[in-house]
């Protein structure tokens, strides 16, 4: 068997001839064998976007409260430990080994993906360290993802658009129906979009959850400096706004605070620990500024839907003379469709390739910003450091310099600035 970290991902990856296969046959196989079955509470949370921030806003609340928390997230940005924490630490490469090693043992001939291995991993790791409760991100869809083998105590839901339309379907309601199937009978569901999809309240009363969403079971008022949240289980005032910054996490923190109302039997959580944990929270790479001058901005928006997030974000900011944007996407996903979701906020195009077999190259993204029509001017570059090292120099001190398209490109964007992931 390997003996590190490193030699067990390579492991990985060879397990299975498809880096994606939907299914949960394979995980409830080895789930069964390994006896991995959680005595403490599970949220999980899917969602287009904005499924991250959730799970960072629930792991910084629930260990402000002292609880004992696991939280499992994907994809990482600099190293696999990132995607396993327990009360906010990544996990250590010893500690995953023994898990990975554990799940060989009884895998048999079962071939299981990287991300179903990985799953099964985090959550031995959890029930070892005897967590209080554990929040699992939806790695694709819901219905058939590897977290989905896992039932919740309460299930999240966070926004639904179209991504992943070779998995998932073409249309919003297809999207919907993929994503519901996270819903538990007689569990709390919790939906952050403003328009719910009927799939979803459909889903809802078929297996007899709670649906709660927002604009209606709860919902939240901004203030001057502070917002208030409210919901059918209560309300909490005079909240200081998560350290997360970003027009939509008012939404995606009402919703965290719903999972406190549906647990608060079993996870009581005071106003103290939810204030504490919107002010400490932590998540690289989601509009994130690295200061300086001129000003980096850091964001994975990777679809449509992120990037008008990202461009409403952009809006919000001072003026600036000039907006360098280092930008490579995977060529699976809608170029078009982001680069027209941003393009009066860019004024120079830098197009690099990234280090993965599905990104786009250069040239391929050049020519759908061409056929866009964008307006600024547009640079291609062999990589991402080279085109960041390019905006440091071509940008002044009013600038500033955004890196998006997708987590590889933040990721090599972070290496390239040496930072690291808190």
């Amino acid at each position: 068997m390997p003996q590190t970290l490193a030699g067990w991902l390579t492991h990985l990856e060879s397990l299975h001839p498809k880096s994606i296969a939907l299914g949960l046959e394979r995980i409830a196989q080895i789930k069964k064998r390994l006896n991995l079955d959680p005595g403490f509470p599970v949220v999980v949370v899917g969602g287009t976007n904005g499924k991250g921030s959730v799970c960072a806003l629930l792991e910084s609340v629930f260990h402000a409260a002292g609880y004992r928390v696991g939280c499992y997230t994907s994809p990482h940005l600099l190293h696999y430990n990132e995607r396993v924490r327990i009360n906010k630490r990544q996990s250590g490469d010893a500690e995953l080994c023994a898990s990975f090693e554990g799940i060989e043992k009884v895998r048999g001939e079962t071939a299981l993906t990287y991300f179903e291995f990985g799953t099964l991993a985090a959550m031995k790791c959890f029930i070892e360290s005897k967590v209080d409760v554990a929040v699992l991100e939806v790695g694709l869809g819901g219905r058939l993802d590897a977290v989905n083998a896992f039932d919740s105590d309460c299930a999240v839901i966070t926004s639904v658009d179209i991504d992943h339309i070779d998995y998932l379907g073409d249309t919003r309601e297809k999207i919907a129906f993929e994503k519901a199937g996270i819903i538990r009978s007689e569990k709390v569901a919790i939906c952050a979009d403003s328009d719910v999809p009927h799939a979803i309240r459909d889903h809802a009363q078929q297996v007899g959850a709670q649906l709660w969403c927002i604009g209606s079971e709860f919902d939240f008022t901004p203030h001057q400096g502070q917002w208030d949240y409210q919901s059918k289980a209560g309300s909490r005032s005079a909240l200081p706004y998560p350290a997360l910054r970003g027009a939509f996490q008012l939404h995606n923190a009402s919703a965290a605070l719903a999972v406190l109302d549906a647990l608060k039997v079993s996870l009581p959580v005071s106003m103290e620990a939810v204030r504490r944990g919107l002010v400490e929270v932590q998540l690289a790479g989601r509009f994130q500024f690295v200061p300086g001058n001129p000003l980096l901005i850091l964001d994975v928006a990777h679809n449509p839907h992120a990037a008008r997030s990202l461009a409403q974000n952009l809006s919000s900011l001072p003026s600036c003379r000039n907006t360098y944007a280092v930008f490579a996407m995977l060529r699976d996903k809608d170029i078009a469709g982001v680069a027209a979701a941003l393009d009066a906020h860019i004024d120079h195009w830098l197009v690099a390739g990234i280090e993965s077999a599905r990104g786009a190259s250069a040239k391929e993204i050049e020519q759908k910003l061409e056929n866009c029509r964008v307006r600024g001017e547009i640079s291609t570059f062999n990589n991402i450091a080279t085109a960041l090292s390019y905006a440091y120099n071509a940008a002044g001190e009013n600038d500033r310099i955004l890196v998006f398209g997708s987590f590889y490109t933040v990721a090599e964007a972070m290496v390239a600035a040496e930072l690291k992931v808190a």
